[in-house]
C-alpha cells in the first residue's frame, strides 16, 4: 500500500487530466450546495444536488478502481520471479478490495 510519492506512473496517469476536470466540476457542485443550504432553498432541491455529488463521485472511484486493476494488478501479474508473482499479485488484489470495501460503506 505504498502511497507515497515517487516517480511511479499510477494507472490513472494517462487519463490523470479528465479525473482532475471531474474533480473540479464535482468541487463546484458542492459549492453550489453550500450556496443553497446558505440561501434556504428547499431540502428536496438540495438533496437532489447532493445525490448528483454522490453519483459523480462513484464514477471517480469506479474509475479509479479499474485503473488500479488494469495497471497494478495486471503489472503485478508481469513480475518474472513467480514467488514474487503471487505476492505482487495478492497485494494488489487485497488494496482494490479494501477500497472497494471502503466505498460500499
Amino acid at each position: 500500500m505504498d502511497s507515497s510519492t515517487t516517480t511511479t506512473t499510477h494507472g490513472y496517469h494517462s487519463n490523470k487530466d479528465a479525473y482532475l476536470k471531474r474533480l473540479k466540476r464535482i468541487e463546484g457542485q458542492v459549492r453550489g450546495i453550500s450556496r443553497m443550504v446558505d440561501e434556504d432553498q428547499y431540502c428536496i432541491d438540495i438533496l437532489t444536488q447532493v445525490a448528483a455529488v454522490n453519483k459523480a463521485l462513484h464514477a471517480v472511484s469506479l474509475g479509479l478502481v479499474e485503473e488500479h486493476i488494469g495497471h497494478c494488478v495486471v503489472g503485478a501479474a508481469s513480475e518474472p520471479d513467480p514467488e514474487l508473482r503471487a505476492q505482487n499479485i495478492d497485494a494488489k488484489v487485497k488494496e482494490a478490495t479494501e477500497a472497494i470495501g471502503r466505498l460500499l460503506r
